[in-house]
């Protein structure tokens, strides 16, 4: 798996090639992932974060091999060889505990760390640059490249110890706010040529000083800021002179590919652009889950058209009564006036309706809407008016969660396409 990400970046015709990273821990985002990979006898690379997956348990209750027994039980069904999954743990780090004290902090980034590499997590992003408690917000580049340094020591010494292949890492944090910003963007400057040679100068020579040279040999990318975007309700484009100084650092250091993260909603020529110029791993995640809820949205519409006793609009009526009760994921990003708020936690392109989905709540509306419309032959009209972009499903039994599966799948493929150029 570390060999296919290495070769991440030029295809053997010298076009320039990436790889998608699948940031999502729900189940029918995954299967649309895995079965895109199934099909074009392709790898596919899931990634898990910091809060959501961790020793203990995280926002998703799952520890990494939790998380991989899920991913690889969707490919087991999906006919895809495990040796095609790269499992990565992204921004691995002390942020699930930076209100505590930095050597506590740290510790438990330790024991995270080591249960992802013991999980066989294979690409593992190295990320401490987080002040903890009594510290600044944002750490200087040595504590942050001594911390990663310490994070990689733990990795290395666990991959020896459980026999799994060393990993391969990311370095660089210069990346914009988990999820979207909280507001509307008018621009966002790249990350300048200098700080991006300056992470690599410091963490190449504190990795040395650690003893740990080897483990440098295998950073495979650092996380630079694009200049791409979203907030709640716009997107911010990659404009490729902006960024002309950054790619030509990519040039002077041949064993790097640029990580670029938050890339979602971009489409398919500016992905393609960002891969050309050297973003060879492109993150997305809530633009995944976004498909999805206007999938369920849609289905959820049509079980209300369809059918006299099923009440209009009740999975937006369940998520919404699920949300206001448990506010604390979405109530500091969403502003403005309450009827704007009901809005975004439905509609914002930070999608951070994704936290609620794993509830008891939400899963119970979900299987409920899908026992009710499945088998059902659905008019074409009907697709028309509220899923018309899945009018291939209409006229025939219909499997609700093939809809939700095609439904990411366009995005999966959008990225498709941006990594390798072809249709």
């Amino acid at each position: 798996m570390a060999q296919l990400l290495r070769r991440t970046g030029e295809g053997s015709r010298g076009e320039a090639t990436g790889i998608t990273s699948i940031c999502s821990a729900h189940p029918l985002v995954l299967a649309a992932a895995i079965e895109h990979a199934a099909r074009d006898d392709t790898s596919v690379l899931i990634e898990a974060t910091c809060n959501q997956v961790n020793h203990r348990g995280g926002y998703t209750g799952m520890q990494p091999a939790d998380f991989a027994g899920r991913v690889h039980a969707i490919a087991d069904k999906a006919g895809l060889d495990r040796s095609r999954i790269i499992l990565g743990g992204d921004h691995l780090g002390p942020n699930p505990w930076r209100k505590q004290p930095a050597e506590i902090a740290m510790n438990e980034a330790e024991a995270m760390v080591a249960a992802y590499v013991a999980a066989g997590f294979a690409k593992i992003h190295l990320d401490a640059s987080m002040g903890c408690a009594g510290e600044p917000e944002a750490l200087d580049d040595e504590t942050t490249a001594r911390r990663a340094a310490r994070l990689a020591v733990v990795a290395e010494d666990v991959a020896r110890r459980t026999g799994t292949p060393l990993p391969v890492y990311v370095i660089g944090t210069e990346v914009p706010p988990p999820g979207g910003a909280d507001h509307a963007l008018t621009a966002i400057e790249p990350t300048s040529a200098g700080a991006a040679r300056r992470t690599i100068t410091i963490h190449r020579d504190i990795f040395e000083q650690a003893g740990i040279a080897g483990a440098f040999s295998r950073v495979i990318g650092i996380v630079v800021q694009p200049g791409v975007e979203f907030g709640n309700e716009n997107v911010l484009f990659y404009d490729r002179p902006k960024a002309r100084d950054l790619c030509k650092v990519l040039n002077g250091e041949p064993q790097f590919v640029f990580e670029a993260h938050s890339t979602d909603y971009q489409g398919r020529a500016p992905l393609r652009e960002l891969v050309e110029d050297g973003f060879a791993i492109l993150k997305v995640g809530p633009e995944l889950t976004f498909a999805l809820r206007e999938a369920l949205y849609g289905l959820d519409l049509i079980a209300g058209d369809l059918f006299a006793d099923y009440p209009q609009r009740t999975l937006y009526g369940v998520m919404e009564r699920l949300m206001l009760a448990r506010p604390e994921d979405w109530a500091r990003h969403y502003g403005g006036s309450e009827a704007q708020q009901r809005v975004q936690r439905h509609y914002s392109f930070s999608d951070r309706i994704r936290y609620y989905w794993n509830q008891p709540e939400a899963t119970d509306a979900v299987a409920r809407l899908f026992d009710r419309l499945k088998g059902v032959s659905v008019p074409l009209t009907v697709f028309r008016q509220h899923l018309p972009a899945l009018i291939r499903f209409a006229g025939r039994p219909l499997d609700p969660a093939a809809i939700a599966i095609a439904a990411v799948a366009g995005v999966v493929e959008d990225y498709a396409y941006a990594c390798t150029g072809r249709r």
